[in-house]
């Protein structure tokens, strides 16, 4: 019986053009800072914000962009250029924002330009040094490009 079940559902699949979800598909919002593509998990992404108004702090680390009031909440913003030790960005109009939700953390990341959600579904590597400690690993996209995974656990933990 279970295997007449097993073979009703493939032919249910077939008619409808159901496709059998891969588990090891993960989704990403991509993204360019310093010529190399970036990847975030897209259950950590809140919003993308253009031409974002953000005030400078006094007595930051580098990094540390500023902030933004994000309907009341303040929001600080880290620049991922500098994190990864990237000369600073000239054209700041392009720049844009990324809101995350990391557990019950917010903060946004400024970055060059975002690109698009894509299904990553090739193995995600390890990063090739352990200096990288914002990333978590990478993956090559259907173009040709690698993609290094943002780690944002460790964004809001080590900084």
């Amino acid at each position: 019986m279970n295997m007449e079940n097993n073979r009703s559902d493939e032919i249910m699949d077939e008619e409808y053009g159901i496709t059998e979800v891969n588990e090891n598909t993960n989704k990403y919002l991509t993204f360019v800072s310093a010529d190399l593509i970036y990847g975030i998990p897209i259950e950590n992404v809140v919003e993308i914000i253009t031409n974002p108004s953000i005030t400078s702090l006094p007595m930051v680390p580098p990094f540390v962009e500023g902030i933004i009031n994000l309907r009341g909440q303040i929001v600080p913003i880290i620049d991922i250029r500098q994190i990864m030790n990237k000369p600073e960005n000239e054209d700041t109009s392009i720049s844009c924002v990324i809101i995350l939700e990391i557990g019950s953390i917010s903060i946004g990341i400024l970055v060059d330009t975002v690109l698009q959600v894509i299904n990553a579904t090739n193995k995600i590597s390890e990063p090739p040094s352990k200096n990288l400690a914002f990333i978590s690993g990478m993956t090559n996209l259907s173009d040709g490009s690698v993609m290094f995974c943002l780690d944002c656990d460790s964004l809001v933990s080590n900084k």
